[in-house]
Order: C-alpha cells, then sequence, then structure tokens
C-alpha cells in the first residue's frame, strides 16, 4: 500500500468490527442523530428484546463507545444511552470506512 495521499490510503483504516455488527451498527447510528436515548426508546425502534440490546450495549460500553446514565422517574429507573466522543468517532470513522471500500464518492450512493 502507498503512504502517500488520500488516494492511498488504506480503506479498513477506520473499518471498527466492534461497531460493525448489524445491531451494535444501529445502535450508533441512532445514538450519533439523538444527544442521548431511553434504552427503552432504542429497545422500541431496533424491534430488539431487552436481552439482545442489553448484550449489545454491554460491548459498546466495554469499548468505550457508549454510556449509560441512571435516573429514577415516577418511581422507575430509566437508562439512557448516549455516545462517548471515543464511540462517535469510532462509528463515523466506521461509516467512512465503508463508503472507502465501496467507491467513496465516485460511486453509487450509500
Amino acid at each position: 500500500m502507498s503512504a502517500g495521499g488520500a488516494h492511498g490510503a488504506d480503506p479498513m483504516a477506520g473499518f471498527d468490527s466492534i461497531v460493525h455488527a448489524p445491531n451494535r451498527l444501529r445502535v450508533c447510528a441512532l445514538l450519533d442523530a439523538a444527544e442521548e436515548a431511553e434504552f427503552g426508546t432504542v429497545q422500541q425502534e431496533l424491534g430488539l428484546s431487552a436481552s439482545a440490546l442489553s448484550k449489545h450495549v454491554t460491548v459498546l460500553m466495554e469499548a468505550g463507545y457508549v454510556e449509560q446514565r441512571k435516573a429514577v422517574r415516577a418511581t422507575r429507573q430509566r437508562v439512557w444511552l448516549s455516545l462517548t466522543k471515543a464511540g462517535r468517532e469510532a462509528y463515523r470513522g466506521h461509516l467512512a470506512a465503508l463508503r472507502a471500500i465501496v467507491g467513496g464518492t465516485d460511486g453509487p450512493e450509500l
């Protein structure tokens, strides 16, 4: 591989296997569009069981990509999720890598 300018850049440079898993990619996309989202809202939007979503969120949290905030509201504990700065960078870097892999701006629109 060339070490030269952008044309020599490795399209896999920003590829992130943690973000790439379909449901984790969807979680990141939803959280990138919002400052934060309540766990139940994310669950409903993505059509996942609480258990499945929890497993994906745990992987993202262990990577430092997602953080949670717990709050009590109307006597119920709520969990709010948000992307960390590292998570936002990883998600956006992953999208850029996917675009580069499929041909960047010269290829079909994603």
